[in-house]
């Protein structure tokens, strides 16, 4: 495959959830488009890939020229409060159920040994930090209702165990085993809400 077009199938194809007949149909989208919107997209991956960045603090998503992000800026939101979730994916779900008003950390994954992910590939270090020189009274335990998930809010539990700190998780009206991103909106107002004590 050395082609341009079996080149930019193949591209295509390496996105998550993308097989080879949708990227065989996005290439072939991309080729009738015109051109300037074409080029407005590679151009929109490009700058994304040169200016964006992890927030300095909690670890979401923000502009190189904004080492801080909007969140963490924001005077209005409760920084006494930590909801911690894996990905950023997962931190615009529950900012979109438009019930929270603390801050985050995004651990930027979650325990997964077979895929050589450890305690050390996760920001735990940088939540553990945060939680000893700053003013947190809650962490909110936001990782994913699977094995993996479990696991990592277990981890995270632990570590923050010494610090006494109150640790609740969400309310398991998340089905064990779905995907925070994939929840609708009134799902998450009512797990954040519901939260329980941790008590693993």
């Amino acid at each position: 495959m050395n082609s341009l077009i079996d080149r930019l199938i193949s591209a295509f194809g390496r996105l998550p959830g993308i097989g080879a007949r949708s990227a065989e149909r996005l290439a072939h989208h991309i080729l009738k488009a015109p051109e300037a919107e074409a080029l407005e997209l590679a151009d929109a991956i490009r700058l994304a890939k040169q200016r964006i960045r992890h927030c300095t603090t909690c670890f979401h998503l923000t502009e190189a020229d904004e080492p801080v992000c909007a969140i963490c800026r924001d005077p209005r939101r409760d920084s006494s409060l930590i909801c911690v979730v894996e990905q950023p994916r997962d931190l615009i779900a529950l900012e979109a159920s438009g019930s929270y008003g603390g801050v985050y950390h995004v651990l930027l994954g979650r325990l997964a040994p077979l895929q050589g992910i450890g305690p050390d590939q996760l920001t735990l270090e940088a939540l553990v930090r945060r939680v000893e020189s700053g003013p947190v009274q809650e962490i909110i335990l936001a990782t994913n209702p699977n094995l993996e998930g479990d696991s990592t809010a277990l981890l995270v539990a632990q570590r923050l165990s010494a610090s006494g700190v109150r640790i609740t998780r969400l309310a398991r009206g998340l089905a064990s085993g779905s995907q925070l991103e994939f929840a609708n909106k009134e799902m998450l107002a009512d797990a954040l809400s519901g939260r329980q004590p941790w008590n693993r």
